[in-house]
C-alpha cells in the first residue's frame, strides 16, 4: 500500500469546515453581548450556537472516523524526533478538545434544563433534571476547552506557516484544497 503524501479531499474539507465552525461558534458566544438581557436575539444566538455545535460534533465524528480509516500522511523525515512528537501531541490535543467541547456543550444544555434543537429540525429533550451547580461547572469546562482549542489552533497554524515559509516543506500544502 502506498503511503499518502497529502490528505484526501474529504479530510481537507472537514479540516477547513471545522476551522470555520470553531470561529463561528466562538463569535456566536459573544453575539449576545450586543443585546440587553431578555432580548429575543440572545436566545436566537444560543439556539444557533447549539445547532452549529451539534453540527461540529457530527463533523468531528466524521473526521475521527476518516482519520482512523485513511490515516494521515507521514511527517517529513527532516523533522527531528522531538518535532514529530510535538506534532503528534498537538494533533491529539486538538482532537481531544474538538470532542470534549461539543460533549460538554450538550451536557451543559441538558443540565440547564433545555432541550437540544438542531436548527429546529429535531429536538432531543434533557434526559435528567436541571442542576444549576453542575451546569455552572460544565460551562466553565466548556469555556476552558473552547479557549484551549483557539490557543492550540493558533499554535497549529503558526507551525504550519513556519513549515511553509521557513522550512519550505510540504506540511501546509498537503492540507490545502486541490492536489487530489
Amino acid at each position: 500500500m502506498a503511503v499518502a503524501t497529502t490528505y484526501t479531499s474529504a479530510q481537507k474539507f472537514l479540516h477547513w469546515t471545522l476551522f470555520v465552525l470553531v470561529v463561528l461558534l466562538y463569535a456566536l458566544t459573544y453575539g449576545d453581548a450586543f443585546y440587553s438581557r431578555g432580548d429575543p436575539a440572545v436566545a436566537f444566538f444560543w439556539r444557533l450556537h447549539i445547532s452549529f455545535g451539534l453540527l461540529l460534533a457530527a463533523l468531528v465524528f466524521w473526521r475521527v472516523v476518516l482519520r482512523g480509516l485513511r490515516g494521515a500522511p507521514g511527517l517529513p523525515s527532516e523533522m527531528s524526533a522531538p518535532e514529530q512528537a510535538a506534532a503528534k501531541i498537538g494533533h491529539f490535543i486538538l482532537y481531544a478538545l474538538l470532542i470534549a467541547i461539543p460533549v460538554l456543550g450538550i451536557l451543559l444544555t441538558w443540565f440547564r434544563g433545555d432541550a437540544l434543537s438542531f436548527f429546529g429540525l429535531f429536538t432531543i429533550p434533557a434526559p435528567f433534571a436541571p442542576d444549576r451547580a453542575t451546569a455552572r461547572t460544565i460551562r466553565e469546562l466548556h469555556s476552558l476547552c473552547a479557549n484551549g482549542v483557539l490557543i492550540m489552533a493558533g499554535i497549529h497554524a503558526a507551525a504550519a506557516l513556519y513549515h511553509h515559509f521557513v522550512r519550505r516543506d510540504a506540511i501546509l500544502t498537503r492540507m490545502l484544497p486541490g492536489d487530489r
